[in-house]
């Protein structure tokens, strides 16, 4: 399966200026998982603007949800 750069930039949410990984979901989520993070399209726009893209934010985001 080839990747689709052009329509994963266009529902990247993303906010983060000037990612170069955008469009490249693959290099993204390897790059967060290397930091211990996840990447910002799994979190809700106003967590995701915080740039907390930790595992304890994202648990203690969903698990209030549940």
């Amino acid at each position: 399966m080839e990747c689709q750069i052009e329509v994963n930039k266009s529902k990247c949410s993303c906010t983060y200026e000037p990612c170069d990984r955008k469009g490249k979901c693959c290099e993204c989520i390897r790059y967060h998982w290397e930091l211990g993070e996840l990447p910002g399209c799994l979190f809700p726009p106003e967590v995701e603007r915080t740039y907390d893209r930790s595992l304890e934010r994202f648990i203690s985001i969903y698990s209030k949800k549940a």
